[in-house]
C-alpha cells in the first residue's frame, strides 16, 4: 500500500479499488485539503445495470464516505453510439425513446448507494444528452476535434484490438473517445469536476479527456481507474449460465441476487468483502481468515450486506429466511416463481426460471438426476407440474409454480 496523504487515497487503495493513477501526488494533495467532485458515466445500453457495473457504483460510495462529491453521469447521449472499447463488434444502435426508458430505470438503483442533494458532498446526476444534443458539427470540429490525433487514437488497445483482428470499427465508434473526453471538459466547467474514475478499459478514453481540458482550458484534472474485476479462477465476475446478474429487482428477484453472494468461491471472498460491502477492513481480514466450513459465515454476512445496499435490508433478510426454509426443505415466500399457465412441464419450467440456458441442457440435467420436484427427482421432460410445486435445480437453484 502508498502512504496517501488524504482519507479518499487511503480508503480507495486500502479497499483495492486503485488500478492506475494520471497524478496520484497531486490527487492526493487535492482531496486533502478541499472536496473533489469525481464522476463515472453509465451509458443505457440495458434496463439495469449489473454486477460488472457494481465496482464504479460502490467506487462513487467511497469517494462520498470519504467526504467528496460523486457525480453520476448517465448516457443519454454517448448510449446513441455505445463504448467501443474492446468490443468484437458494435454495439447495437438504440432508439432515443428506449435510452430515455433505459435512463429512468437505471436511476432508481444510485439512489440505494449515494445521498443526493444540495450539500458540497451530495450526490448529483447528470444526462450527457444535455449538452451532446446540442453540438453543432463544423463548430465542433473547430474548437474541440483539432486536440485529437487520429494516429495517437489508432495507438489505444481498444481500438486497436478491433483492427488487428480486422473487425469493423465505423467511425460512429470512433467517435465515441471524442465525446467521452468532452464529457469530462464540460463536467470540469459545469460542476468543477476534477476527478473521472472508470475500469481498466476507460484508461485511454480518461486520459484523452485529461489531455483535453489542459488543452482547451488549461484546467488540471484527474484519471483513475479501477482493476478488472475477475474471480480468482480468472474468470469475469457477474456472468453465470443464467444470464447477467441484474441490479434492479424487476429484472433479477432478490432472492437470486442474495445467492449469487452466498455461492461465492472461498478464494473470492476477501475481495468481494472489501470491494462490495461497508464492512471494516478489520472484519473483512477476520471474516476472509476462516478455515472449512466456518467460510460460510463469512459468505453469509457478504450475501447480507451486499443484497442490504443494492436492494434494502428488508429484501437480505427475506432472502436469507428463504434460504434458511429452502435447504430445510421448505419452500421459503421469496422464491423465483413461474405461472403454470406458462410452463406446466419440468421442461418448460426449468427453462422459464432461468435455471438452464437452453432445453438441451434441462434434458441432460434431468438424465443426470440433477432436477427435483418438492424434493423427488425426476427425469421425465413432460412430467406435469401443480400449483404450488418446488422446482430444485441442483443444489442451489429453486423455484416454484405459482397458480395462474
Amino acid at each position: 500500500m502508498t502512504n496517501y496523504t488524504s482519507d479518499l487515497l487511503r480508503l480507495l487503495d486500502e479497499r483495492g479499488y486503485i488500478h492506475q493513477l494520471t497524478d496520484a501526488e497531486g490527487l492526493d494533495a487535492l482531496a486533502a485539503k478541499e472536496v473533489v467532485p469525481g464522476y463515472i458515466g453509465f451509458d443505457p445500453t440495458a434496463p439495469s445495470l449489473h454486477v460488472g457495473h457494481l465496482v464504479s457504483i460502490m467506487m462513487l460510495r467511497q469517494l462520498q464516505r470519504a467526504g467528496h462529491k460523486p457525480i453520476v453521469l448517465m448516457g443519454g447521449g454517448t448510449g446513441k453510439i455505445g463504448d467501443p472499447s474492446f468490443k468484437d463488434e458494435a454495439r447495437k444502435l438504440l432508439t432515443t425513446e428506449l435510452i430515455a426508458e433505459n435512463v429512468a430505470s437505471i436511476k432508481r438503483v444510485f439512489a440505494r448507494f449515494l445521498t443526493f442533494g444540495d450539500g458540497p458532498t451530495d450526490a448529483i446526476m447528470l444526462d450527457n444528452a444535455e449538452w451532446l444534443d446540442a453540438l453543432e458539427y463544423i463548430p465542433f470540429l473547430r474548437d474541440i476535434g483539432q486536440h485529437f490525433s487520429v494516429n495517437r487514437m489508432l495507438s489505444f488497445d481498444s481500438v486497436k484490438m478491433r483492427l488487428d483482428r480486422e473487425q469493423s470499427l465505423s467511425f460512429l465508434e470512433f467517435n465515441y473517445m471524442i465525446l467521452q473526453a468532452y464529457d469530462f471538459l464540460e463536467l470540469s466547467r459545469r460542476s468543477a469536476c476534477r476527478l473521472q474514475m472508470g475500469g481498466s478499459d476507460q484508461w485511454g478514453n480518461i486520459v484523452n479527456g485529461i489531455e483535453l481540458a489542459r488543452r482547451v482550458d488549461g484546467t488540471h484534472v484527474f484519471g483513475l481507474t479501477t482493476p478488472l474485476l475477475t474471480n480468482a479462477d480468472g474468470s469475469k465476475m457477474g456472468k453465470t449460465v443464467g444470464g447477467a446478474v441484474w441490479l434492479n429487482e424487476d429484472q433479477l428477484p432478490s432472492y437470486d441476487y442474495w445467492q449469487f453472494w452466498r455461492n461465492t468461491a472461498d478464494a473470492d471472498v476477501y475481495n468481494r468483502l472489501r470491494l462490495f460491502t461497508d464492512l471494516p477492513m478489520d472484519e473483512v481480514k477476520r471474516l476472509s481468515a476462516l478455515q472449512g466450513s466456518e467460510i460460510n459465515e463469512a459468505k453469509r454476512i457478504l450475501a447480507n450486506e451486499a443484497t442490504a445496499l443494492c436492494r434494502g435490508r428488508e429484501a437480505a433478510e427475506t432472502a436469507e429466511r428463504t434460504a434458511a426454509a429452502t435447504f430445510a426443505g421448505g419452500a421459503g415466500a421469496d422464491l423465483p416463481s413461474v405461472a403454470l399457465s406458462q410452463a406446466g412441464t419440468v421442461l418448460a419450467a426449468t427453462t422459464a426460471l432461468g435455471f438452464a440456458a437452453s432445453n438441451k441442457e434441462v434434458r441432460r440435467k434431468l438424465e443426470e438426476g440433477a432436477i427435483r420436484v418438492n424434493g423427488e427427482v425426476v427425469k421425465d421432460p413432460h412430467f406435469a407440474l401443480k400449483a404450488g410445486d418446488k422446482l430444485s435445480f441442483g443444489a442451489k437453484k429453486h423455484g416454484i409454480v405459482a397458480e395462474g
